[in-house]
């Protein structure tokens, strides 16, 4: 049997990687990260768990520490955020062009400028194409048994590739709560030991890793990299049930539905947000407005498919964004769902932007996001980009539109 015990998210991905038995972990603290390396170094000091920490000067040199470890056949582990992920950038995206499955913690920040510690997603979506897959967590509980799972699909000789498990900043990692902590023994036998031998160092039969490669020759890796990545929607939903059997949790694979079988308008959410849009779903619901929601929780790949079955029968669409397209003026959820339907016909959608620099995305904004997203699917009409405190939403006047509507709502009005 496991132990039940109170963890913050920090706390919760230390606890992970010493269940998964990582042998070398190298990380460089950054706010708010930083506790998870003070976690895994009281861990090795206590000898709680039998690893190395190597370390290092630099976000650079942790990411390049572990690659020469796994290529040693060692199960890495890290973590980092914000500016700390800009600095290994160039090991980050090699590390996926290897097909190294290394295991990291992207604690999610805002980046800079302007000078800023807090809580944001823009920096996990600043990289999404960088070739990691990236898996999003809601709570503390889904954070550790994610890292976990993230080494069953990284080393699955299918994929081959490096796992960001990705939560958001203070929101989660510095939020405790109950957490169930799985027996040892029972994670061993769900997490078998590391065999990499694709790319393996070996004095006694010596390769060229990553030697200057031809154009033909690159683009055969390219493809294969991409293969794999498609492939790894298949070993995402094997490792989900297989976890839901020995450990009867489950997070939904790619995407996490809520309330969403007789919805008519959805809401969807990528990271801690949905949590709060549960309470507010469930309160919208008693006002008689039938809305779900889909939870992105695998953000690469992107849950296309699985995505376009889920919106099949619904009217509209509002999207809540903790980030924001630069180029675009909207956030990468609603970015990435407007490829979702090709050329085929979508219902309408809008996205509401808030949550950055740590400020809350509150469940009055969310409220207001399902009345307007009610409003146009009734046939209403409504900008498709909103900022939650720049923009004045008055969604009395929405509903003062609807000459049949009875209801009234209370808390709701911006």
């Amino acid at each position: 049997m496991g132990k039940v015990d109170v963890l913050n998210g920090n706390k919760a991905a230390a606890w992970g990687a010493k269940l998964a038995r990582a042998d070398l972990m190298a990380a460089y603290p950054i706010t708010p990260q930083t506790p998870l390396v003070e976690y895994l170094a009281s861990f090795v000091a206590d000898g709680v768990i039998d690893a190395d920490l190597v370390e290092v000067e630099s976000e650079h040199s942790a990411l390049s520490v572990l690659q020469g470890g796994v290529l040693a056949g060692a199960r890495t582990f890290t973590g980092t955020s914000s500016q700390g992920l800009a600095l290994m950038y160039e090991p980050y995206i090699r590390t996926s062009t290897m097909r190294l499955p290394i295991v990291m913690a992207l604690v999610t920040r805002e980046v800079i400028s302007p000078q800023t510690v807090w809580g944001g997603q823009q920096d996990a979506v600043t990289v999404r194409d960088a070739g990691w897959i990236q898996i999003w967590c809601e709570s503390s509980q889904e954070i550790l048994d994610s890292i976990v799972q993230a080494y069953k699909i990284a080393e699955n000789k299918d994929v081959l590739l490096p796992v960001n498990v990705c939560y958001d900043g203070f929101s989660l990692s510095h939020m405790a709560e109950r957490v169930e902590i799985p027996d040892q023994k029972l994670v061993d036998q769900f997490l078998p030991k590391p065999n990499i031998t694709h790319v393996k160092l070996d004095p006694n039969n010596p390769i060229a890793v990553d030697p200057l490669t031809p154009g033909p020759m690159l683009t055969e890796f390219r493809h294969k990299q991409v293969t794999a990545m498609h492939m790894s929607k298949k070993i995402i939903e094997e490792v989900r049930q297989e976890w839901l059997e020995m450990f009867g949790r489950d997070y939904g694979g790619l995407i996490d539905l809520y309330r969403m079988e007789d919805a008519e308008i959805a809401l969807v959410c990528l990271g801690s947000p949905a949590g709060t849009a549960r309470v507010a779903i469930d309160e919208m619901r008693n006002h008689g407005i039938k809305v779900g929601m889909i939870r992105i929780r695998v953000l690469r790949p992107f849950p296309d498919e699985e995505i376009r079955k889920a919106l099949v029968n619904i009217k509209a669409i509002g999207v809540i964004d903790r980030n924001v397209s630069f180029a675009k003026g909207m956030g990468i959820s609603f970015l990435e769902l407007k490829t979702v339907f090709g050329g085929l016909k979508m219902p309408p959608m809008i996205d509401f932007i808030g949550g950055l620099g740590g400020s809350d995305v509150t469940m009055e904004q969310i409220k207001q996001a399902i009345v307007i997203t009610q409003h146009v699917a009734e046939g209403g009409e409504f900008q498709e980009v909103t900022w939650f405190g720049l923009d004045k939403i008055d969604v009395e006047t929405l509903f003062s539109m609807d000459k049949d509507r009875s209801l009234k709502l209370k808390g709701v009005s911006g």
